[in-house]
């Protein structure tokens, strides 16, 4: 520690965890009192700590002591360390006597003060006040022995030293700079997929709904025996994609859309005739409350009276689709069309009829047709929305008429209706694949690993090469410098690197301040480590 803070009266003094325990680590604590042996007015030799990572104090220069000074001292100091030593023991016993009271540990900084308490020798020594004690400490720190970091390598780098060995390695390293380039742009097109499929594009296709009825038991064959089956009829609703304006079953191709017909609707209601059927006149299916997918529905009921039955389609499109108002239509061009795609429209005719107000961008201009719409001269941009709402509605239900026919040819009434459907593009379960088989692309991680395992063959031969080469320039040098560095190394892990034999065999390195603090700490776990029931 530097001289420089010898005029400061700090009060950090640091404490060996396990009393000459050689394994022990330097910690640093705050404390509010200082114990020492000896009065302040005699000399303390600058040195280092006979224990490992123990602080060294900024101390006045040594002076010249004769052997009379030097016995007397050294007597003197161990009457103190046989009477703390009585102390301690004492103290030992109270601890152990009590249950659930801890054994002295090392204090924090910021609860040193009421740990230390019960620490503090019921006696000092004679000589030595409160008022000489501030001059003698010194700010001191305990720092744990420098660990020499290494620097991690990259995974796939080849180091420079070896690039400048193996002109051959520049290939290599442009190969990775071009794999780099290729994961960039597949993360790129990765996002770009997952937001495509956030809101999957869909596209317009012709759905063809066949509506029918089939019948049995219609006419009966003996009017005399009573136990033959009711007639019955029955109305099916079936449809299917055209492929090429054609309908697959039929042409016998190959279905390329697996799109099922119930998908494509929200809501559908039949309607039959309430004086024939008056206690259910009305059949009701909801996609929210049938989750499940079906090519088409059946309606069987027991009956002999033809009547025509209304059948009402909600179509389900995703986004939700609106139908625009007579003026919004007249302006924009379109019918049925989304929220968003309604108000991109609109900014569109505002850019193309230049309509936006240039003193004030906020505001567009109404034109008559938009006078119609809006009620108002000049708009802000921010109420377009709302008052756009006001001119969309639902979309018109589809609404289809079969006549139900139980007589003639069987099945009776094929009727077919084209509808304008929006599908998803073929291609969102080629980019949901495409997503899940880059996740779990298990062989280019075979190959990464397999490349890391050889950059790392490659650094230990580096590693070996510079060894033996420096082994073969000057042998002797070498292992001298090897020897050093090893020795050093060996102080830094045991924490004895700043260890000064020459000072620990003088007394004086015994009489600093610290010495009673350890000595007591070390003597309580001594007795408590060697009280019966103790691990």
């Amino acid at each position: 520690m530097n001289n420089s803070n010898n005029n400061n009266q700090a009060k950090n003094v640091g404490v060996p965890p396990h009393f000459g325990n050689p394994g022990a680590v330097p910690q640093s604590m705050s404390i509010n009192h200082q114990p020492h042996l000896l009065s302040q007015s005699q000399p303390q030799a600058q040195g280092s700590s006979h224990f490992p990572g123990h602080f060294q104090l900024s101390e006045p220069q040594p002076q010249a002591m004769t052997q009379a000074q030097y016995l007397a001292q050294n007597q003197a100091a161990h009457a103190q360390f046989v009477h703390l030593q009585a102390q301690a023991q004492s103290l030992a016993q109270l601890h152990s006597a009590s249950p659930g009271v801890l054994s002295p540990s090392i204090a924090t900084p910021s609860t040193g003060t009421a740990k230390r308490a019960n620490q503090k020798p019921p006696s000092r020594p004679q000589g030595s006040s409160q008022a000489n004690t501030g001059p003698l400490f010194k700010n001191m720190e305990l720092t744990p022995a420098a660990r020499r970091k290494k620097r991690k390598l990259p995974d796939k780098q080849i180091p420079d030293k070896v690039a400048a060995l193996l002109p051959e390695s520049g290939l290599y390293t442009q190969l990775l700079e071009f794999e780099a380039r290729v994961d960039a742009a597949l993360a790129r097109k990765k996002v770009d997929i997952q937001e495509s499929l956030k809101c999957p594009p869909r596209v317009q296709k012709t759905l063809r709904v066949y509506v029918f009825n089939t019948f049995e038991n219609q006419t009966p064959t003996n009017p005399v025996k009573k136990d033959t089956d009711p007639p019955t009829w029955s109305l099916k609703i079936i449809g299917r994609l055209l492929e090429d304006g054609r309908d697959p079953v039929l042409a016998g191709m190959p279905q390329k859309s697996r799109v099922k017909f119930s998908s494509l609707f929200k809501k559908i209601t039949i309607y039959l005739d309430q004086s024939i059927y008056p206690d259910n006149p009305v059949i009701l299916w909801e996609s929210a409350r049938s989750p499940a997918l079906h090519d088409g529905f059946e309606v069987k009921r027991k009956g002999d009276k033809e009547f025509s039955a209304v059948i009402r389609l909600e179509m389900n499109y995703v986004p939700d689709k609106f139908k625009l108002s007579p003026a919004l239509t007249e302006v924009l061009g379109i019918d049925t069309e989304t929220r968003a795609r309604v108000i991109a429209a609109l900014w569109h005719y505002v850019k193309a009829w230049k309509l936006q107000n240039p003193n004030d961008p906020t505001f567009l201009m109404c034109d008559p047709p938009l006078q119609k719409i809006f009620g108002e001269e000049k708009i802000k941009f921010s109420k377009v929305s709302e008052k756009i709402a006001m001119h969309l509605s639902p979309p018109q239900p589809i609404h289809i008429e079969h006549k139900m026919k139980l007589s003639g040819n069987c099945p009776a009434g094929t009727t077919c209706y084209d509808i304008l459907v929006d599908v998803p593009t073929p291609l969102e379960k080629e980019m949901s694949a495409f997503l899940a088989s880059t996740e779990r692309n298990k062989e280019i991680d075979a190959c990464d690993e397999l490349i890391c395992a050889s950059i790392k063959k490659i650094h230990e031969h580096r590693r070996r090469r510079a060894f033996f080469l420096g082994f073969s320039q000057s042998p002797a040098e070498f292992i001298n410098t090897l020897i050093a560095s090893q020795s050093k190394d060996l102080k830094l892990v045991a924490g004895d690197a700043s260890r000064n034999a020459e000072k620990e065999r003088r007394s004086d390195f015994y009489n600093q301040p610290w010495v009673e603090d350890a000595v007591i700490r070390y003597l309580n776990r001594k007795s408590g480590s060697d009280a019966p029931g103790s691990t």
